[in-house]
């Protein structure tokens, strides 16, 4: 019942959500609908930077990190101050993988599994709460180029 006030509230302004815009991004699945704003990490000073040092992240908003191809990916919590769910996604936009609340300042290496495209970080707990599930499917430009399994 909570997942589904909180999905309620990150949705609101239903139009909005169906529109595909590079800073956001809306995932679905079984549990239903959610929609992200998402700062973009497409380059290795930002991949690098990512969201270290920040206090904060606001409920509805995450950060996306794009690479190139398809590769395995590792990520870790050095200067992260904010718990963190990490969500391992494929060329075709599909969560592969979820790690559940990363731990802050942690260094150990994060594994999200082989041939990803993409990890979104929202804040740490939220994925549970909200339901999401390895499988669900994110809808956001960057996959346009891979036959996604939720086009925009």
């Amino acid at each position: 019942m909570a997942g589904a006030a909180l999905a309620g509230l990150l949705l609101a302004g239903s139009a909005v959500a169906e529109v595909c815009r590079p800073d956001t991004v809306t995932l679905r699945g079984d549990w239903g609908k959610a929609r992200f704003s998402v700062e973009i990490a497409d380059d290795p000073a930002e991949r690098a930077q990512g969201l270290m040092n920040r206090r904060s992240l606001p409920l509805s908003a995450g950060m996306l990190f794009l690479y190139d191809t398809p590769q395995p990916l590792s990520f870790w919590m050095r200067n992260t101050l904010i718990p963190l769910d990490l969500l391992f996604i494929d060329e075709r936009g599909v969560v592969q993988t979820i790690h559940h609340s990363a731990k802050p300042l942690d260094e150990t290496p994060i594994l999200g599994g082989d041939d990803l495209l993409s990890v979104l970080e929202i804040n740490g707990g939220l994925a549970k709460r909200m339901g999401i599930l390895e499988g669900s499917e994110i809808r956001h430009p960057a996959f346009a180029e891979n036959a996604p399994a939720w086009p925009c």
